[in-house]
């Protein structure tokens, strides 16, 4: 296990109910309603909320890294991000697949800096070695 050299940030969130319950931050810029995943509920689930901020920080590591590999990451890069839920033995756990679209960069380019962002993004070396994560090029 890895641990920081420091600490340049930390997230705060107060979480009530469960699945079906609230989760606010410390700052109040998110305060969301949850709801189980597939339900009839009004709010969202963990697994959306894991999808959204693996692909956000996917994007922060393409950015952080394309400089030292002399690559312009695209404005318009994306990544689509689906987080699996399911059963394990004796336990739930989660699957995590990003396609990432980088328009303009040729394959082996954007391959390179797709797999150098995985080393370096945050989601990436949390997951890695505990669930699956597939990574594809759009």
């Amino acid at each position: 296990m890895a641990s920081l050299d420091k600490v340049l940030y930390t997230a705060r969130a107060h979480t009530t109910g469960g699945r079906d319950g609230a989760s606010r931050t410390d700052d109040g810029r998110l305060d969301v309603k949850l709801s189980a995943p597939g339900g009839g509920g009004t709010g969202t689930n963990p697994e959306q909320l894991f999808a959204a901020g693996y692909s956000a920080c996917f994007i922060g590591a393409l950015k952080a890294v394309g400089p030292k590999l002399g690559v312009a990451v695209p404005q318009d890069v994306a990544v689509d991000a689906e987080v699996d839920l399911g059963p394990i033995p004796n336990a739930y756990g989660i699957a995590v697949r990003l396609t990432i679209s980088l328009p303009g960069l040729e394959r082996e380019q954007a391959q390179k800096l797709v797999d150098a962002a995985h080393q370096v993004c945050p989601y990436s070396n949390a997951t890695r070695g505990n669930i699956d994560v597939a990574l594809t090029l759009a």
